[in-house]
């Protein structure tokens, strides 16, 4: 395989988007400028049924290494994801059932190909987590975590909070960032990428690796897709958008994004030169440009992205003749339901939803309306309170409602 060793190219992914490089960027740019095919990877745990903007930027990240012809792994985390990251998490995550986690990765691959080649000379390689972490018994526990110490563990912020609050840290948590840690020696890799959250978990799989496999693991940070406030995008936030969402979807949902998260987001998921972001941050800071119209051209690139060209212009479309230029369209459907019907059998009812499983999605991605209103409560009931009509929004779908007589 012809290894790219092009300074610019190598540059690029080095910076673009980057937070941090462990041990030093000098030194896996030096790595990289060798010719040498390194192997990386980074792991995706399948606690919901689809990847998010916040793993496609890990991806795409690791799309650009595979264009310079290194070897990537693309790792589901079945077996993490049954401990629960608990990342800047204030209390423990809700344990998932196997059943569960292998329903919910059942498209990873095929949403990961948006960015990654899995066929052809250079492929990248699908694992699963389970399979060494299954054969692992009582004593190889003890043995891997006689590596670590409680006082490494509790330096993580999120715990460090919980004791300050009072509240519990669940042994199981602590094994996680050791459960990571050895998917780095097991694989044997060279660098590891992730989020800038997921630092304290990958310099652990950097130890690891020094002290199993005598070698050294570099860890690369990228930035957290948030705006000017620190918010992040992501499922606990609630605004999280999914690969899986119709395009309408995807356009409606980054169109109601803050304007902070704008030029980030140019520079984490598109192609979009850094000159060119640089000078939307001027025009933007001196308002010589509207932060709507960038904001619908980053819509249009990601539906792009995750559709195509042809979905895009329709999402567009749609999207202007919905919102600017009046509203509520005069064909809407309407729909009778009686009084006090609950939220989630409302959008199941009105085929919004396949399930309401899938309706608590909605509702915490923010995505659900009624009339203009964000519904934010799961077990929210519908009541006219003696208005004859309502209009409920779920993405670009919308209908009436009508108090059944």
């Amino acid at each position: 395989m012809q290894i790219n060793t092009d300074e610019k190219a190598i540059d690029n992914v080095l910076n673009r988007g980057v937070e941090q490089v462990f041990s030093e960027k000098e030194e896996l740019k030096k790595f990289l400028m060798s010719g040498k095919q390194i192997k990386l990877y980074c792991g995706y745990d399948p606690t919901a049924s689809s990847l998010h903007i916040g793993n496609a930027i890990t991806i795409k990240k690791l799309s650009e290494f595979q264009k310079l012809g290194h070897k990537v792994i693309f790792l589901v985390g079945d077996f993490t994801a049954l401990i629960g990251d608990p990342t800047d998490k204030s209390a423990v995550r809700p344990k998932l059932t196997k059943e569960e986690i292998e329903k919910n990765a059942k498209y990873y691959q095929k949403q990961a190909s948006i960015f990654l080649d899995f066929e052809g000379e250079n492929s990248a390689e699908i694992k699963y987590n389970s399979e060494w972490n299954d054969k692992l018994n009582f004593r190889d526990l003890i043995e891997l975590s006689s590596n670590f110490t409680v006082q490494q563990m509790l330096k993580r912020d999120m715990f460090e909070k919980r004791l300050e609050e009072e509240k519990p840290i669940y042994l199981h948590e602590f094994l996680y960032p050791l459960a990571q840690a050895y998917d780095s020696v097991v694989m044997d890799v060279d660098l590891e990428i992730g989020g800038n959250d997921q630092m304290f978990n990958m310099m652990r799989g950097r130890d690891l690796q020094k002290i199993m496999n005598n070698r050294e693991k570099f860890v690369l940070t990228l930035k957290i897709l948030a705006d000017e406030g620190g918010k992040k995008m992501g499922k606990t936030e609630g605004n999280a958008v999914f690969l899986d969402q119709e395009a309408n979807d995807i356009y409606g949902a980054i169109m109601s994004w803050p304007d902070g998260f704008i030029t980030n987001t140019f520079e984490l998921m598109t192609d979009v030169s850094l000159g060119e972001i640089d000078e939307m941050r001027k025009q933007i800071s001196d308002g010589s440009v509207n932060p709507r119209d960038l904001k619908m051209r980053l819509a249009k690139e990601l539906v792009t992205i995750f559709h195509n060209e042809d979905e895009a212009e329709k999402a567009e479309k749609a999207f202007v003749e919905q919102f600017q230029k009046g509203g509520i369209p005069e064909d809407i459907e309407e729909v009778k339901i009686v009084e006090n019907e609950s939220i989630l059998d409302l959008l199941v009812k009105i085929k919004f939803v396949e399930s309401k499983s899938e309706a608590r999605r909605k509702i915490d991605e923010g995505a659900v309306k009624i009339n203009d209103e964000k519904i934010t409560d799961q077990k929210y009931i519908i009541n006219f309170d003696n208005k004859n009509d309502k209009i409920i929004k779920v993405g670009r779908r919308i209908v009436k409602l009508i108090k059944s007589s």
